[in-house]
């Protein structure tokens, strides 16, 4: 006959199995993962600025105007814009990093800024939005305070930003554009106005 040690021995463990076949399994909380660098808020696609151009840029300015053959290397945030046929300067390369933007022709040698806006408007005398054309040439706005329109294929053909307003132009059902138009308002009824036409991707 069993002792009575042993029988409430036997009770405790049936009723502490009985206990824990109750008992809701939670898991832990899963924390919010913060998106890396270079991806779009709200999204996990991460944006890629590796591409590389081949084209001509038209410039027009109230104080001049010309254009120029270009290719551009863009890998992360390294870069090498190559522009040749500009009159009265020559071959012109600018590159550089998000440390250090260096520019390099024959007119006026090597020079070094912090942006490539400022070293292409001391050497040429043009105004460009370089950073933000980055992302225009991927047709996508540079920033969030950007406004856009799309066509009927849902691919954006309009951008303002920045005081530019960008249309964008595209070769049958392709989902990157072939050719930009910049305008920048000024002063008077004058602008700056940027023509890009991209022939190689």
């Amino acid at each position: 006959m069993p002792s009575l040690r042993h029988t409430l021995f036997i009770l405790t463990t049936v009723s502490g199995l009985a206990l824990s076949g109750c008992q809701t399994v939670t898991k832990a909380p899963i924390q919010p993962v913060t998106p890396p660098l270079g991806t779009e808020s709200g999204t996990s696609e991460v944006i890629q600025n590796n591409f590389d151009l081949q084209g001509k840029i038209g410039v027009k300015t109230p104080q001049q105007s010309g254009s120029a053959f270009f290719t551009w290397t863009q890998h992360a945030e390294k870069f090498e814009i190559q522009l040749t046929g500009i009159l009265g300067i020559g071959k012109t390369i600018i590159e550089g990093d998000a440390n250090q933007v260096t520019l390099n022709s024959s007119k006026t040698g090597e020079i070094t800024a912090d942006s490539p806006e400022e070293l292409l408007e001391r050497a040429t005398g043009w105004i460009a939005p370089i950073r933000h054309i980055v992302s225009w040439v991927q047709a996508r706005p540079a920033t969030t305070d950007a406004q856009i329109n799309k066509d009927d294929f849902q691919r954006i053909n309009q951008i303002q930003e920045d005081g530019w307003n960008v249309m964008l132009s595209y070769a049958d059902q392709a989902t990157l554009p072939n050719k930009l138009i910049l305008k920048q308002q000024l002063e008077g009824g004058k602008e700056n106005r940027i023509t890009m036409v991209i022939q190689n991707r």
